[in-house]
């Protein structure tokens, strides 16, 4: 069964209470093992009628837009800036990998979220967000299972979101060479495993992470084969 398209029909709830600056936000990077999460807020603008959004030029740009994980990287890239130029207001905002090994990956994930909340440039009226919610925030806020496949907003979020982060991830590969970042972006799959065997952790790993944990302390104990 194919995941459902996603609608304004969260967003239209909210639109008829009066509340016209609804903002979406998902993440991405939770489960990486290196590298920050990133996170994206995006404000649609508001429709009379939700049939009628394809209506609008801008917005029927957007007709393909998806959760991110099921759309290709071409994509992806493809829906980013008909998104931004759609959007009423958009940002991104990050948790470093130092914050997520200080905080948690969950408050970490909240940490971005409200990043990219302060980053946008027009006053907030509502929060859609996938799975968590925000309690630093007093304003009224839903927190939607697979909302990225049921949101608009929330699926342009995750796009953008997405983007940034692949894009953060090549860049630091060529500062990192070797541990193939741009390819897996920090996930934990066999090349990643295998690039970490070869090479051992680097500063942009998440030191809590288990299986970073783990690595770091087998190549410890290797050094210092004596230790009780």
């Amino acid at each position: 069964m194919s995941p459902p398209f996603p609608t304004l029909r969260f967003e239209h709830a909210y639109w008829t209470r009066g509340i016209t600056h609804v903002a979406g936000l998902d993440e991405v990077g939770r489960g990486a093992w290196a590298g920050p999460v990133v996170a994206a807020a995006v404000i649609l603008p508001r429709v009379r009628r939700i049939k009628d959004w394809a209506a609008q030029d801008a917005l029927r740009e957007l007709e393909l837009a998806r959760d991110s994980k099921l759309l290709s990287p071409a994509q992806r890239e493809k829906l980013f800036e008909p998104i931004c130029a759609a959007a009423l207001a958009y940002a991104t905002g990050l948790a470093t990998h130092e914050e997520i090994d200080v905080l948690g990956i969950v408050p970490a994930t909240r940490l971005a979220m409200q990043r990219a909340l302060e980053a946008l440039t027009v006053p907030i009226g509502a929060l859609l967000i996938d799975a968590i919610k925000l309690p630093a925030f007093a304003l009224p806020q839903k927190a939607i299972i697979h909302g990225d496949q049921l949101s608009l907003s929330i699926a342009c979020a995750s796009i953008l979101a997405k983007v940034t982060r692949d894009r953060m991830m090549v860049e630091l590969e060529t500062e990192f060479p070797g541990y193939a970042f741009g390819q897996h972006k920090g996930y934990g799959t066999a090349a990643h495993q295998a690039a970490l065997q070869k090479l051992g952790v680097c500063r942009i790993h998440r030191a809590s992470f288990a299986p970073i944990r783990d690595l770091s302390a087998n190549l410890a104990n290797l050094a210092n084969p004596n230790q009780d």
